[in-house]
């Protein structure tokens, strides 16, 4: 007998990780990409634990990479918006008026 159940249907779980991924690029940025990420990693287990009744992988799996693609570029945002707020990116374009043109050359 094989472990594939005849009527295998695909991860509530894992469908909504793709979904809360897509919505993290719209309209709910960041809190949408870390449920997505929670979501993935839920479906995985679920679908790894299933023994073949369950189907969803690679909706849970791009779920898991918009996500995490969307978590990182918003810490860069995070880090960026730090550094232009203490002045760290800020200060040289804003001097930038006040120098002598001569010296660009």
């Amino acid at each position: 007998m094989s472990d594939q159940y005849p009527y295998a249907r695909t991860s509530g779980l894992a469908t909504a990780s793709l979904i809360f991924g897509l919505l993290g690029w719209t309209f709910l940025p960041t809190l949408g990409a870390i449920i997505a990420v929670i979501l993935g990693h839920m479906a995985k287990s679920e679908i790894n634990n299933s023994r073949g009744y369950l189907t969803g992988g690679g909706l849970a799996t791009a779920g898991l990479v918009l996500g995490y693609i969307n978590i990182a570029l918003s810490l860069i945002g995070i880090c960026l918006a730090i550094l232009v707020v203490t002045g760290a990116v800020a200060l040289p374009v804003c001097l930038i008026p006040f120098m002598d043109p001569s010296s660009f050359q």
